[in-house]
């Protein structure tokens, strides 16, 4: 256990002692003058001498006491170091009480994996499962002190998960309750495309029709729409490939930005709104298509001219292939087996649990303000001779 200051800068206000100090030393007791005899044989002209005296001391150390708990309570003491070390078995909502292992260790804690971490004992909480688990997995992490074990118990199948796995301040004993095999992710649907080309870009047109062609089956219509930027979009054009220098036109740019996905080529302008970032690459590393947001929609814009010559990527097998990345990008996996899905280490450090001691704190204040005013209050105080 050791204490800490949340707000160790409040601490500047313990320059507020010296107020009472100075006031007890300017502000002195009443004094009497006592008369006696033989004043004869004093000296006619005396010579004074006067020192530092602090009057009524116990009263002026219950004043600075006083100011001195108060400061302290806007620093904002804690105690840590007080949570309890013991090995934590964790268990995910969602797995089947009968199908529970036994703690490894067996004076564990056993918690459900929900808000609040509550007992074993009590009924399976609803809820806490994928995106909510992962995050729960983190700040249980968080909260237990550095080199406490921590056993999780997890479903088989996690849903709602991030692409990434948990990365966490310790190694965990990471079980799977009914271990399944991982199911491979659906693959989503290519995208409908619609080229709108201006009458000097028309040849260019030929690379996305080749590219969608290779995406339908052979017994399927490719979903290809072609045609000068004077024909509107129709009602559902799925993924736009604008191929005219200049800006787009405004249904276009109204269509963009209710949230639709537009490549533009190297000549055509709409400025993105807010940070652009590389989103396809050749081979030497360079960017070929820059992407970011108009609106509530995604732009592509090509970074080079539409031609094998200055990009030859577009002649490659694998044009198709990043062309669907570019314009329907792979979502974010949401399924995963647990088993694929363990907790890694690398994360930071926990934070250690603390105490608020402020509660204690005010009992103090309240106890030293009684003390003070009944010193300065009480009928019979020092007078100085």
């Amino acid at each position: 256990m050791s204490p800490a200051l949340l707000a160790p800068f409040a601490l500047v206000a313990l320059a507020a002692l010296a107020i009472p100090v100075v006031i007890h030393i300017a502000r002195r007791t009443q004094t009497r003058t006592v008369a006696f005899a033989a004043l004869r044989w004093l000296k006619r002209d005396p010579r004074y001498r006067r020192r530092l005296r602090i009057d009524e001391r116990r009263l002026l150390a219950a004043r600075l006491a006083l100011l001195a708990a108060i400061v302290l309570g806007l620093a904002q003491p804690v105690l840590r170091g007080l949570a309890d070390d013991r090995p934590v078995f964790a268990v995910a909502p969602g797995v089947d009480p009968a199908r529970l292992p036994a703690p490894r260790q067996d004076n564990a804690r056993r918690i459900w994996l929900a808000p609040g971490f509550p007992s074993l004992d009590n009924a399976p909480p609803t809820g806490g499962e994928g995106q909510d688990l992962v995050s729960l997995i983190r700040q249980l992490d968080a909260d237990l002190p550095q080199g406490t074990p921590l056993e999780l118990v997890a479903p088989s199948v996690l849903d709602g998960v991030d692409a990434e796995r948990p990365r966490l301040s310790r190694a965990v004993a990471w079980r799977v309750a009914d271990p399944a095999p991982a199911s491979a992710p659906a693959s989503s649907p290519p995208p409908r495309l619609t080229v709108r080309y201006a009458p000097d870009a028309e040849r260019q047109a030929r690379f996305f029709r080749a590219a969608v062609s290779a995406w339908t089956a052979p017994d399927l219509r490719p979903a290809f729409d072609a045609a000068s930027t004077d024909k509107a979009l129709g009602a559902d054009p799925g993924a736009l490939v604008w191929l005219a220098a200049g800006a787009p036109s405004a249904e276009v740019v109204a269509w963009i930005r209710a949230g639709g996905v537009a490549l533009l080529s190297s000549d055509a302008v709409l400025p993105f709104e807010g940070e652009a970032v590389a989103a396809w690459r050749d081979d030497a590393g360079a960017p070929l298509a820059m992407q970011g947001l108009v609106g509530k929609g995604r732009v592509v814009h090509l970074t080079r001219p539409l031609t094998p010559s200055a990009m030859p990527a577009v002649a490659q097998a694998d044009f198709p292939d990043a062309l669907w990345r570019l314009l329907a990008p792979s979502p974010q996996p949401a399924r995963v087996a647990a088993v694929d899905h363990a907790p890694l280490t690398g994360g930071p450090a926990p934070r250690l649990p603390a105490l608020d001691a402020r509660p204690w704190l005010a009992v103090l204040v309240a106890l030293l303000f009684a003390v003070e005013r009944w010193l300065a209050t009480r009928r019979r105080r020092a007078v100085a001779p």
